[in-house]
């Protein structure tokens, strides 16, 4: 296999960028197919299948965040040892991930699944909503140990700059899951119909194997991460600072789920077609931001890469010209959605002209903020890459919960907008939050933090504690 260390910390920044990017970009495509795969079959059932696992989605999301957030750490740690060429080191941190994975997700599991009926009915769920809930919630906490282990597989091979190995991987997940979602939900031969519980029930199976694939290539050693027996001893000073490092990155996924929640209760004061509308927009908004988030993902392994090795000026320059991208081409994008607008919502929700009407003014409103997210999350990308992710989660919650939802309350319900307030609040918070994470990034600190000297002193601690216990028997 071609060694990406040396590609990624030399030669020409933006083929680097779009090399890893583009993979990236087309693996969140699948994982939204993988989704309405999931939404097509369940509505098939009905409305009390779909309230279902619409209660259980943010339980679920939340899970997504806390696992995808932790495993983010590997992904900067493996990414700096990479780039420094210290390959023992990354492949002790990267069993160390797994270790660390493992214990977080055990406990959420047998947590989750004992606490699954309780949330649900403090969710809202109706009674004949609340079996199907509790059940797809507990198939979900059981199928947790195979969601979080793959994160690991993906954010370790992201961390080396391999990117296209896990796309494969999720290509042949979607496709798997277009077989198992009619399977067990509605039964065939021998295999009952689950119902709702069948759609969960085919996600643990598919993401079983992505597990089980992903881990044989780690253990394998043919790949630029080895998962070797010797490491996986757990080594509890530096799985806390993993924990430490990778938590802001899942407080921060899931402030932004919950403050498209908590705005949605400002919308619906507005009433159903307003609601509607807010709907088609965020899901477009959801993918239009892929761009964004993968040309962030790619920041943050080149960042670290070249931080680990030694290269802070190539690092900056990779964040500047990634910044100019993340801006240029959602600003394109923005173009392209203006203009698209009308059809764009038509799309969603045919035939309902005032939706049309309201769902596209909101459309183009938001539309005027993309360049500034493509800004904000490039440069997040680089806080990331450069192990501050403490910066980043404060960054996203204050454009979030210090502009956009203030903004959105104030134009909306004390001066004459209206509901077009709420649309304004997008791209006047997204443009204070850019500009929030410009300042914080010209100001330099992101290229001062350490992690591997860190790292280095920890375990040299560690090493001396081992040396004088032992000297003690």
């Amino acid at each position: 296999m071609k060694q990406h260390s040396s590609a990624y910390t030399e030669g020409p920044i933006i083929k680097s960028l779009f090399a890893l990017a583009v993979p990236i970009v087309f693996a969140n495509i699948l994982q939204t197919a993988y989704q309405l795969t999931d939404t097509f079959w369940v509505g098939k059932l009905g409305a009390e299948a779909v309230a279902a696992v619409s209660l259980s989605f943010p339980i679920i999301f939340l899970m997504i965040s806390l696992g995808g957030g932790l495993a983010i750490a590997g992904t900067i740690l493996v990414a700096q040892y990479t780039g420094k060429k210290d390959k023992e080191q990354a492949n002790y941190v990267a069993a160390q991930t797994l270790l660390m994975m493992a214990i977080v997700s055990i406990v959420v599991s047998i947590v989750g699944y004992q606490i699954s009926e309780p949330i649900m009915t403090l969710m809202g769920a109706e009674p004949e909503v609340l079996p199907g809930a509790v059940s797809y919630l507990q198939v979900s906490f059981i199928g947790l140990v195979f969601m979080f282990a793959y994160f690991v597989f993906q954010s370790l091979m992201r961390g080396v700059g391999d990117v296209k190995t896990p796309l494969y991987i999720v290509l042949g997940t979607v496709l798997l899951n277009l077989i198992l979602d009619p399977l067990f939900i509605n039964g065939w031969g021998p295999i009952p119909a689950y119902g709702v519980t069948g759609a969960a029930l085919a996600t643990i199976g598919t993401q079983g194997i992505a597990a089980i694939v992903g881990l044989i290539m780690l253990f394998s050693g043919k790949y630029e991460v080895h998962l070797e027996r010797k490491n996986l001893r757990i080594d509890f000073p530096l799985i806390k600072r993993m924990f430490l490092l990778g938590f802001p990155s899942s407080i921060e996924q899931s402030t932004r789920a919950l403050g498209m929640t908590i705005m949605s209760f400002l919308v619906a004061g507005f009433g159903t077609i307003t609601v509607a509308s807010y709907g088609i927009g965020t899901r477009i908004l959801s993918f239009v931001i892929i761009p964004a988030m993968g040309l962030a993902m790619a920041t943050s392994t080149l960042v670290g890469q070249n931080i680990g090795a030694g290269k802070t000026d190539r690092a900056e320059k990779i964040s500047q010209l990634s910044a100019g991208l993340g801006f240029i081409i959602l600003s394109g994008l923005a173009v392209l959605t203006y203009f698209f607008a009308e059809p764009l919502t038509a799309a969603f929700i045919p035939g309902d002209q005032e939706v049309i009407s309201m769902g596209s003014q909101f459309v183009k409103i938001m539309a005027v903020s993309f360049g500034f997210i493509g800004l904000q999350q490039t440069l997040n990308g680089t806080f990331m890459g450069s192990g501050n992710t403490m910066i980043s989660m404060v960054l996203s919650i204050v454009s979030l919960w210090v502009f956009r939802f203030p903004l959105a309350y104030i134009l909306s319900y004390h001066t004459s907008l209206g509901a077009e307030g709420i649309w304004w609040s997008f791209p006047i918070g997204s443009a204070l939050g850019a500009i929030s994470a410009f300042v914080v990034y010209k100001s330099g600190g992101w290229k001062k933090k350490n992690l591997l000297d860190s790292n280095k002193k920890l375990q040299k601690e560690v090493s001396q504690e081992a040396i004088i216990e032992e000297g003690v028997r």
